[in-house]
């Protein structure tokens, strides 16, 4: 299956086509519906044309960007049936909500709309082609059939980082290939195959669309002319940071530094920044009057259980963009002077000093309310890495090479690492979690902005990565 590059992010062909037959899906679910109520009322359907239409056109793409906020397109989603059901139905009475939301200024519309009901159907709808779905895209030969070009330490990271099934949903390894003149064959005979052929040869006997470049050492053992005559005969030559990019939507951090400098992105204009910079002060300032009743009744509950003693908000030094610090504001959710020792430690789960109206608006995200004063600000953006404590960053910054990079842009209340990997306490789960805030820095766009804004409600709703 190709994988489509949309403003710079990795797509996969099939979850789009999957997206399409949903939209459909659900839309017929909608006509089927509206026919049933009137065959069961025995009274005709008498919407005019134009209010179907409209009403038709907004249901299926708020069930949509329900669907798709609950991270039901996500390539890696690696829950079970069970899981994926209980994503299904939070994004569909979600949906309904929304809509009905959506038409509260026309009167009396929702009436002649079933929207309860389409969603039943819908929900029987997306099951089926779901299953469908999860059949085909696992047969092998429908896959991107991948050569890899080594048996080294490079090429065993795809076997340690790209192991699950569901990380291989887009391609097939047809065989390791062994250069003799490599060093450490970590890889194993069993599992390689040493070539006593043109590559090209082989490449076409097997039916291969692209070769993975994953050579530990380049300079003796690339065979550039039987690469080229791939490349020219068809088939796709890519690095290994290329493809772990494209498949993972993360930069590994074993990256050869010449393929950041040579790759593209990394770069944005003042155009992108501007714009960047608008939307973070109209949503801020729109979100903090809608917000503002929910946020006194988080500041009342936190009276209420403190008894009036204490600070209402917690105040922290964070690392901003090229390592300014900042003031990160907060709902308190700890006991007052939680870590009056002055040492700086990471959240770990079930945190003795957490009080009971702590735990519920951490898990709830309600403590992190009051970041919009910082977006406002300018401190923060809506989108980006998260902010960390400078006596961390100091640490990473020594231990976990291009750390540095991920304070090239503004911090943010959610990012891309936030959605792809959980809640991390711990200098490897830092590690992890450059991987995919490097992607964001590389690859940033508005699309990606508003992709990860909207797969921010899967972390809300699901109380994902909360501590």
């Amino acid at each position: 299956m190709p994988t489509i590059r949309l403003f710079k992010h990795y797509i996969q062909f099939s979850y789009m086509l999957l997206l399409v037959v949903e939209a459909m899906v659900i839309g017929a679910s909608l006509e089927i519906a509206i026919g049933l109520r009137s065959l069961v009322e025995g009274e005709p359907y008498y919407a005019n044309f134009s209010d179907h239409i409209r009403v038709s056109v907004v249901f299926v793409a708020i069930m949509v960007l329900s669907l798709f906020s609950m991270g039901l397109y996500h390539r890696q989603l690696r829950e079970g049936f069970s899981g994926m059901l209980v994503r299904l139905v939070v994004a569909l009475v979600a949906g309904v909500l929304l809509t009905k939301l959506a038409f509260l200024t026309f009167r009396g519309l929702d009436v002649y709309f079933p929207f309860t009901l389409a969603a039943a159907f819908s929900a029987l709808g997306i099951l089926l082609s779901r299953w469908l779905f999860i059949s085909l895209v696992d047969l092998e030969r429908i896959k991107r059939q991948v050569l890899i070009l080594g048996t080294g330490k490079s090429a065993a990271l795809i076997d340690n980082r790209l192991r699950r099934r569901t990380d291989r949903r887009g391609f097939h390894i047809v065989d390791y290939i062994h250069v003799p003149t490599e060093g450490d064959d970590v890889i194993g005979p069993a599992n390689s195959i040493t070539l006593n052929e043109p590559l090209l040869r082989y490449a076409r006997r097997r039916r291969v669309d692209e070769i993975v470049v994953a050579l530990d050492e380049r300079r003796k053992e690339l065979p550039i002319e039987e690469l080229l005559d791939c490349k020219l005969a068809g088939i796709g030559v890519i690095e290994l940071a290329t493809f772990f990019e494209r498949e993972a939507s993360r930069i590994e951090l074993d990256v050869r530094a010449s393929w950041i400098v040579f790759s593209d992105g990394f770069r944005r204009g003042a155009l992108a920044r501007a714009i960047k910079r608008l939307f973070d002060l109209l949503i801020s300032s729109i979100l903090i009057i809608i917000l503002m009743p929910l946020m006194f009744l988080t500041a009342l509950a936190i009276v209420i259980e403190s008894k009036g003693r204490g600070s209402l908000f917690y105040r922290q030094i964070r690392m901003g963009e090229e390592g300014r610090p900042f003031n990160l504001l907060k709902f308190r959710s700890m006991v007052e002077n939680a870590e009056k020792d002055g040492i700086a430690r990471w959240s770990q789960r079930n945190d003795t000093w957490i009080t009971k109206v702590g735990r519920f608006i951490r898990r709830t995200r309600l403590d992190e309310l009051p970041q919009l004063w910082n977006v406002l600000r300018g401190d923060m953006s809506f989108v980006g890495p998260r902010p960390e404590r400078p006596e961390f960053v100091y640490d990473l910054r020594k231990n976990i090479p291009y750390y540095q990079e991920r304070l090239r842009v503004k911090p943010g209340m959610t990012g891309w690492a936030q959605i792809c990997y959980p809640y991390g306490a711990s200098e490897k789960d830092a590690f992890a979690k450059l991987e995919f805030d490097l992607y964001y820095v590389k690859n940033y766009s508005v699309f990606l902005d508003l992709t990860i804004l909207l797969r921010t409600a899967e972390v809300v709703l699901l109380g994902k990565g909360v501590r």
